[in-house]
């Protein structure tokens, strides 16, 4: 994959796992075809490390925001918000949303600090990154929520694993949905029939690393390079070519993150 490069929409460079050796990650991921990295903010009090990561590469980006596992810890105020996205290199917000699965924080808090986000994203112009799991209904009601009262908001649904009820419901709003290794999985039959009735120009890929690294790196500690296996796994299951994949994909990032310049362009330059 030479000719048409990819992005991996939604990785945590700043994590250990990836700081240990954050340049050779880095250059494997250029060595893949990965031109551009999504660093994605989950606490304010570490967004300034997320930043700092974006600021010192010209083809990573970042987000603000607080994922739903830590909204029992940080409240998302729609002025530190805005305050902290005012900054070239951040091109979303979140990731947010919330997680039933876990529950590592309580449901009202997850929802409250979602709901700030979406405000955030609508005075902002910005999309936000949706963390959504075990709660389809919820999830969709705060979106339909959105659409009525924030009517300019849109984003992504990262590392989709839920229904595809809300798959085409987020569509229907207006959100991308974003595929991670997860789809490569023995045991995620379901999700992989959910790709394959999705329209490719509503998709996005991603590794969510140092998490769920895809076959055939299982096992690995995950990193951005890897996208490259589930984008190829992504194309076999919609029967396009990889190079078309990849294409579609990383338009689709460049159109929902508008901030974002592809390295090399003007504006980036």
């Amino acid at each position: 994959m030479t000719e048409t490069m990819l992005v991996d929409s939604h990785c945590h460079l700043d994590f250990p796992e990836l700081q240990r050796d954050l340049d050779g990650v880095l250059a494997r991921a250029r060595g893949a075809g990965v031109e551009t990295m999504l660093a994605i903010g989950t606490r304010l009090s570490k967004f300034p490390g997320v930043r700092a990561i974006a600021e010192a590469h010209a083809n990573v980006f970042c987000t603000v925001g607080i994922h739903p596992h830590e909204a029992a810890n940080e409240t998302a105020a729609v002025d530190a918000l805005l305050a902290l996205a005012d900054h070239p290199k951040v091109v979303g917000l979140g990731e947010t949303g919330l997680d039933y699965y876990y529950d590592k924080s309580p449901r009202a808090a997850q929802a409250e600090n979602f709901r700030a986000h979406l405000r955030a994203a609508q005075e902002s112009g910005l999309p936000v990154v949706i963390h959504t799991r075990d709660a389809d209904a919820d999830t969709a009601d705060l979106l339909e929520w959105a659409r009525r009262e924030l009517p300019q908001v849109t984003g992504v649904l990262h590392c989709f694993t839920s229904s595809l009820e809300l798959a085409h419901k987020a569509i229907d709003l207006g959100y991308l949905i974003s595929i991670s290794g997860i789809v490569t999985f023995k045991n995620a039959e379901d999700l992989r029939q959910t790709v394959r009735e999705l329209p490719v120009e509503r998709l996005m890929v991603e590794t969510d690393s140092p998490f769920l690294s895809p076959v055939p790196v299982r096992g690995k500690s995950c990193e951005p390079s890897y996208v490259a296996h589930t984008a190829r796994f992504v194309a076999n299951l919609k029967g396009v070519p990889v190079e078309e994949l990849a294409a579609v994909t990383t338009a689709n990032f460049y159109r929902l993150f508008s901030r974002a310049r592809r390295p090399g362009s003007a504006a980036a330059a």
